[in-house]
């Protein structure tokens, strides 16, 4: 299972955008971009188990 959200975390990596690089502050966020940032959190937290 681990490995599986290691793929996905590399998937992530390159398909989604960092909101990290463009210095996006998170109270001014939209709702999918924190959806966006919940989900790359979730996935890295499970992978790094």
């Amino acid at each position: 299972m681990n490995s599986l959200f290691k793929v996905i975390a590399k998937l992530n990596k390159l398909l989604l955008p960092s909101f990290t690089k463009k210095e996006l502050d998170i109270a001014k966020a939209k709702k999918w971009q924190l959806a966006i940032i919940g989900w790359r959190y979730y996935v890295t937290k499970r992978a790094l188990e």
